[in-house]
């Protein structure tokens, strides 16, 4: 049994599914993979039911009815892995903005390291983002010092979406209180980790904005993040969270 997978969400990503699938079962520590697609118009979905005749075993499929959010996706993707026994479950982007070669870093962080939660960071070492506008930059940097001053974790890059969790972290996480979708679903899920007093390290990356498919990012998305952060510190402070 594979003690790691890499669980990647998608919608419409027939331009990168292939390729990144490819990647990471290129690496040399051996991981598992599963698609949560959001029932993709573009047929990812398809693309890899064919590529499991070819890596039976190994990726994992499971489609949903419509595109519910980023964060149900995860949810989804963790209830998954600790069903199936899974010991280092990962969160990464279908579009290379996360280099599959970084996995076993965080993999690492976790199984010689004493990572609950090891974080691909972009901004532990300064600022490591390729081909981002200064605007996109800035905006994901002072989101971070915001989630900082908020909630009083020491986080540098709070809303990083590469991630890996062991699988106590998952388990003894309430899943069903997680609501957010968007950046404020990766704060979140640090933030209920932090308040649980696990250990979170950060792993520096290099962060490359996609080159093919289109980024998914909206207003509502910075909207919840902005007044959700504040959501979360409110339950800590009643003792609802």
């Amino acid at each position: 049994m594979n003690d790691c997978i890499v669980i990647i969400p998608t919608y419409n990503e027939i331009e990168n599914i292939e390729s990144i699938i490819r990647s990471v079962f290129s690496q040399h520590k051996s991981f598992h993979v599963l698609v949560i697609d959001d029932n993709s118009p573009d047929h990812t979905a398809d693309k890899v039911v064919l590529l499991q005749s070819e890596f039976g075993g190994r990726l994992f499929l499971e489609k949903r009815e419509k595109k519910s959010g980023l964060g149900t996706a995860y949810v989804h993707g963790f209830r998954w892995a600790l069903l199936h026994k899974y010991d280092f479950i990962f969160e990464m982007d279908a579009d290379f903005s996360h280099n599959p070669n970084d996995l076993e870093k965080l993999y690492n962080a976790c199984h010689f390291g004493d990572a609950d939660l090891a974080i691909g960071s972009r901004y532990v070492t300064g600022v490591n983002v390729v081909n981002w506008p200064l605007s996109r930059v800035l905006m994901s940097y002072f989101a971070s010092v915001y989630v900082k001053l908020i909630t009083g974790m020491k986080i540098h890059d709070a809303t990083a979406g590469f991630v890996c969790y062991k699988r106590k972290v998952l388990e003894e996480i309430n899943l069903d209180k997680i609501k957010f979708v968007g950046y404020a679903f990766q704060i979140e899920m640090k933030y209920r980790t932090y308040c649980k007093k696990f250990q979170i390290v950060e792993v520096p990356i290099i962060f490359t904005d996609r080159t093919k498919g289109q980024s998914k990012m909206s207003n509502s998305i910075i909207v919840e993040a902005v007044f959700g952060v504040i959501a979360l510190r409110l339950k800590r402070l009643v003792n609802t969270l």
